[in-house]
């Protein structure tokens, strides 16, 4: 692709080239050991590094032109100014593969806790409607039957771009996509067109980047200014009430949902036991009787989010129900690893203390003992990450009969300090505990202290196959731990 066209929406400040036209680039990379000859390079500052610094090693592997924020003395290549290289590597990347999400109906979902759910509740619905469907988010990227890993929940602009010309060589008709507030903040989305947005809730999570609750909201509210169609919110949410006054003179149509709020959106009539719930479902236009097979509330709210959004954009209310009935399972999302009669241990990715409360609260009236919890707390050191730790503590204490307080992801923070934080919120809550460093020891400590009446609940890592110490990342199946820690039950 020409220089020109690929730098035709982005700021520059500078004018390095004064003739752009001849200029063919065979690639763009903001990783400099992805470069290859020919390539734009673009400089981006990340959490760990700087792609400045890398921008000679660019240069020496075939980059001809650069992107950046400052200027590098003593690099040899045309390099371009622009204010922003984030914004202007999503816009770079969606030229250069001729803007792919403008062929997708773009359906996105933001906030804290249901992004997953709401995203595989849609494509069942969409897939019973024989459309064809994308999806990117916490579980990975799915293209086609192509199953990807996402480093992040939602991926560089870069990689994001790149998958939405896959969906459109594989002739995809919808992109379902969890769009993270990082993703939001740092431009990642930037150039990206979304005809559907959906919000779920907001609770306190990821405040090391954002520093408060209104900058979270604020960057999550960013996704419903760049739809076309519909904005569909929760109108149960307090933040959901905020984003639906602040959405009321836009022209796209906002959507509620909800439960207890008045909404276009609503169920009635709700009955729940552990592996079915059923509610009446009110539509603007008409009604109809619903089944899903995760219990409680929140997954009746996801489940309006779901049919809200499907048919806003044309599926059939049977189509609706039968691709809701289809979902019997969501990966790491109240999944039942092991059950023996009254006796279950369930999966759940519940790493916020909102989402430890709610899935506790979920599983309480079908348990006959004991709800014992395994979680440990990652986040950073700093004050908001002390608050993370000091709030699930406290929901722990609150709401299970034991807690067993062990390791998320610890990478290379103190773990005394994140195990001491979350400890002592239990004590102040006189929450009954036992701490174990060692994740493994911990389920296996969980389930040695159970009887045949209790649900064990590991939160925090769902669907995750790995867990990360130090600089290691290791292979970690809680699954697999679960059943080899069953051969030996006592009952």
């Amino acid at each position: 692709m020409k220089l020109h066209e690929l730098l035709k929406t982005v700021e520059i400040e500078n004018n390095p080239i004064m003739d752009m036209q001849d200029i063919e680039i065979a690639g763009v990379s903001y990783h400099s050991q992805m470069v290859a000859e020919d390539y734009l390079f673009v400089c981006i500052r990340g959490y760990q590094t700087d792609g400045h610094k890398y921008l000679a090693d660019a240069a020496t592997r075939g980059a001809i032109i650069a992107v950046v924020e400052e200027y590098q003395e003593h690099i040899d290549i045309p390099q371009f100014l622009v204010k922003n290289a984030r914004k202007a590597l999503a816009q770079i990347s969606a030229n250069f593969y001729e803007q792919p999400s403008e062929k997708l109906k773009m359906i996105g979902v933001t906030g804290t806790n249901g992004k997953t759910s709401i995203t595989y509740y849609i494509k069942s619905i969409l897939e019973t409607a024989q459309q064809s469907v994308g999806v990117i988010g916490t579980l990975g990227t799915n293209i086609n039957g192509k199953s990807i890993i996402n480093d992040n929940t939602t991926p560089e602009s870069l990689n994001l771009q790149q998958f939405f010309a896959e969906m459109n060589q594989a002739e995809t008709n919808f992109c379902l996509m969890e769009v993270s507030s990082h993703a939001l903040q740092l431009d990642r989305v930037a150039a990206t067109s979304f005809n559907t947005g959906i919000f779920t809730n907001l609770s306190p999570d990821h405040l090391e980047l954002h520093k408060s609750m209104e900058d979270y909201f604020q960057a999550k509210a960013m996704l419903f200014q760049m739809t076309e169609d519909v904005n569909i919110i929760n109108a149960d949410d307090v933040y959901g009430q905020k984003l639906i006054e602040q959405l009321e003179n836009q022209t796209v149509k906002t959507i509620a949902y909800g439960i207890h709020k008045k909404a276009d959106f609503y169920a009635t009539n709700i009955k729940y036991n552990f592996n079915e719930t059923t509610f009446t479902l009110h539509t603007p236009n008409e009604t109809a009787e619903i089944t899903i097979h995760q219990p409680g509330e929140i997954y009746v709210s996801n489940s309006l989010a779901a049919i809200a959004a499907a048919y806003c954009n044309g599926i059939s209310l049977e189509d609706i129900k039968t691709g809701l009935d289809r979902v019997k399972n969501i990966s790491g999302r109240l999944e039942v690893v092991y059950e023996k009669d009254d006796f279950k241990v369930i999966v759940d990715f519940a790493h916020t203390e909102d989402a430890l409360k709610k899935t506790i609260d979920v599983l309480r009236p079908f348990v006959k003992g004991k709800i014992i919890v395994v979680f440990g707390v990652y986040a950073d050191m700093s004050e908001s990450g002390t608050e993370k730790r000091s709030g699930m503590g406290r929901v722990a204490a609150e709401n299970a009969d034991l807690s067993v307080v062990t390791l998320d992801n610890p990478k290379n923070h103190d773990i005394d300090q994140m195990m001491a934080e979350t400890t002592a919120a239990i004590e102040k809550y006189n929450g009954n505990y036992i701490a174990i460093k060692d994740r493994e020891q911990a389920i296996r400590h969980a389930i040695e202290v159970s009887n045949k009446n209790d649900f064990i609940l590991l939160a925090g890592k769902g669907h995750e196959n790995t867990q990360v110490i130090g600089d290691k990342l290791i292979n970690f199946s809680e699954k697999a731990i679960v059943l080899d820690a069953m051969k030996t039950a006592n009952f």
